[in-house]
């Protein structure tokens, strides 16, 4: 992937790791298109980085999704990058009276939603490039998470058949598979002592300038190379009996 003068849509792109992307883009002379739920969180971004054009769209809606493919053709053909970062993180137990509409959203919102948009920006004739935020939960699994941790699973798989499925039409798909990082996904303050955002986004920047289409850093790293016994080590650290 090139790294600069892309047209970029970063869902999710108004805060955590989305944010961290969008702000590194810009640096590096894209221009960077972020969609999300919030009109007043997008409101923010665009005070702050008055290039960056934002759009209000409820992923968790079909028909959103839609339209926002259909505004992206009419208004922004050129647009060749597509990140699928948008994600929810729900702790809950199965045991819990509302797991079930808990897991549902999630599942909506992890898997859904970038399944559909990269069928329909794969339409466009422009795109080149789709990359997939995952985790390293894909790999070992976090019980307080355990929708979450699977939605990921299903996610890295997902990328790997679209990589394979996707190079007929000349489209890269690359994976960002971050570890905890210090953002607010799963409720504010879970991970404040975690990595911040930053670093794995230099980490990111300097995979892609070496051509890598996997991407990892730090627990993320060990946990996609990890042997058997490493991966099950780490899962006891995790859930502790």
């Amino acid at each position: 992937m090139k790294l600069s003068n892309n047209k970029i849509l970063i869902t999710g792109g108004a805060s955590g790791i989305g944010l961290g992307l969008t702000e590194r883009f810009i640096q590096e002379n894209n221009t960077v298109i972020v969609c999300g739920r919030r009109e007043s969180v997008l409101k923010e971004v665009a005070e702050k980085h008055p290039s960056v054009i934002t759009k209000v769209c409820d992923l968790g809606v079909e028909e959103e999704r839609v339209e926002l493919y259909n505004w992206v053709a009419e208004n922004h053909p050129d647009l060749n990058v597509l990140v699928n970062n948008a994600g929810i993180q729900q702790w809950m137990n199965i045991s819990d009276d509302n797991f079930f509409q808990r897991a549902k959203d999630e599942i909506i919102t992890n898997i859904e939603a970038p399944v559909h948009l990269t069928g329909l920006f794969s339409k466009l004739p422009s795109l080149n490039t789709i990359i997939n935020v995952s985790s390293g939960l894909a790999f070992v699994q976090f019980a307080k998470v355990p929708v979450y941790c699977a939605t990921k699973a299903f996610f890295h798989s997902f990328t790997l058949s679209s990589r394979y499925l996707l190079k007929a039409k000349n489209i890269e798909v690359i994976e960002l598979i971050p570890p905890a990082l210090n953002t607010d996904l799963g409720g504010k303050g879970l991970h404040d002592t975690q990595p911040p955002v930053s670093a794995f986004v230099d980490a990111v920047f300097e995979q892609l300038k070496e051509g890598k289409t996997e991407i990892t850093f730090g627990f993320s790293a060990a946990m996609a190379n990890g042997t058997h016994e490493e991966i099950q080590a780490a899962f006891n650290r995790l859930n502790p009996a």
